[in-house]
C-alpha cells in the first residue's frame, strides 16, 4: 500500500483543503478554526474561499491522573461530547466528569474571550459553515465544536479536515452535514504524523492568523 502523502506545514495542508472545499462546497459563508493548531489552516482556507474567518472552541476533559488522555471535551458554550468507552475505562463516574466539564467550559470561555477581543461571535444563521481543523486522531473537540455549531441556527455545517483515521471520520460524518477530508490512512498513529512540520502554534500567532484579514 502506498505511502499517504505529507504535508509540507499547516499552511500547505489549509492551501489544499481550501482547493477541496472550493470543488465540493463552493457556497461556504464563514470558516471557523478551531484554535490553535486550526488557524493557520483556517486563515488558507478563509483567503481561498474569499469569506470571513473565526472560530469555534472546545477544550478536552482529560482523564483522571492522565489529562492528556481525553475522555470528552466541552465547547465554550458548555455543548458536551463524552467518549463512553475511554470514559468507562479510566474508571472516570459522573461526578469527575462534571467538575471537569464545568472547568473546561470556562477555560474555552475564557480562550474565546481572549482570541476574540471583544468581537462578538458571528450569525451563523441561514449560513453554510466550514469547521476547520489541522487533524482529528479521536476528534474529541471537534465533536464538541460540532455539537455547539448544532444548536445555532446555520444551515449547513461541514467539517473540513486534511487528515483522520477512517472510523474518526465516520463518525464525524454523523455529526456534520459533511466532511471534507483529504487522506484516510488506515496507518494512523497521530496527526504529527503526517506533516514535515508540526510545530506547537502559540496563542499569539494563532490570535495573528484571526486578525490578518481584516
Amino acid at each position: 500500500m502506498p505511502e499517504p502523502d505529507r504535508f509540507r506545514d499547516r499552511a500547505e495542508a489549509g492551501e489544499q483543503l481550501g482547493e477541496a472545499l472550493r470543488e465540493q462546497e463552493p457556497d461556504v459563508d464563514i470558516v471557523l478554526a478551531i484554535p490553535r493548531g486550526g488557524l493557520p489552516l483556517g486563515r488558507a482556507v478563509a483567503d481561498a474561499l474569499d469569506v470571513p474567518l473565526d472560530i469555534v472552541v472546545a477544550s478536552k476533559i482529560g482523564a483522571p491522573g492522565n489529562p492528556e488522555y481525553a475522555i470528552g471535551a466541552v465547547a465554550s458554550d458548555g455543548s458536551v461530547w463524552r467518549n463512553e468507552e475511554a470514559f468507562r475505562g479510566t474508571g472516570s463516574d459522573d461526578a469527575y466528569f462534571d467538575r471537569e466539564r464545568e472547568k473546561e467550559a470556562e477555560n474555552a470561555r475564557q480562550k474565546a474571550d481572549r482570541y476574540r477581543d471583544g468581537r462578538p461571535e458571528p450569525d451563523l444563521t441561514g449560513k453554510t459553515v466550514a469547521v476547520v481543523d489541522d487533524g482529528v486522531a479521536t476528534g474529541s473537540t471537534a465533536r464538541a465544536c460540532l455539537e455547539k455549531l448544532e444548536g445555532s441556527d446555520a444551515d449547513r455545517i461541514v467539517l473540513a479536515i486534511p487528515v483522520g483515521p477512517p472510523q474518526t471520520v465516520r463518525e464525524l460524518e454523523e455529526m456534520a452535514d459533511a466532511v471534507v477530508c483529504l487522506q484516510t490512512p488506515r496507518d494512523f498513529r497521530g496527526v504529527g504524523q503526517f506533516y514535515d512540520r508540526f510545530d506547537q502554534v502559540s496563542d499569539e500567532e494563532a490570535i495573528a492568523y484571526l486578525d490578518s484579514g481584516e
